[in-house]
């Protein structure tokens, strides 16, 4: 058996918030302003789709399902920057909007211009660009 990923998939709480944030990192989304009723969300990132669903959709066929503690979150969304100022410019407008601003840039010791947010059901977004 050989497996493939093709779908990231995040539960949210907030659709419309959601988009919101993830079209300021540069995410091809439907405009949120229409999201709120939306249940499911998907968008191509060049060969791995990501999906939002509400929570609402998961309890849908998973009726136990209970979202996990803020911040503990196991894993994390990389998004590649163009350029290590692409990263600054990226974290300063994500934290000027009110989103949690987790490790401020810094020019990580394996080459790459790192940083991290939260986006706002908690989820780990790395932002990173290769230093020149």
């Amino acid at each position: 058996m050989k497996l493939r990923l093709a779908v990231i998939e995040l539960v949210v709480s907030d659709m419309s918030a959601t988009l919101t944030f993830y079209r300021m990192l540069g995410l091809d989304l439907p405009d949120p302003s229409g999201a709120g009723s939306q249940l499911h969300v998907q968008a191509d990132l060049g060969g791995i789709q990501i999906a939002f669903d509400t929570e609402d959709t998961i309890r849908s066929f998973h009726p136990e399902w209970k979202r996990p503690a803020r911040g503990t979150t196991q894993s994390a969304i990389a998004l590649l920057a163009s350029s290590a100022a692409e990263v600054d410019k990226a974290y300063a407008a994500v934290t000027a909007a009110g989103y949690e601003g987790e490790l401020k840039p810094w020019d990580a010791v394996w080459g790459q211009r790192y940083a991290v947010v939260r986006d706002p059901d908690g989820n780990q977004v790395d932002l990173f660009a290769p230093l020149s």
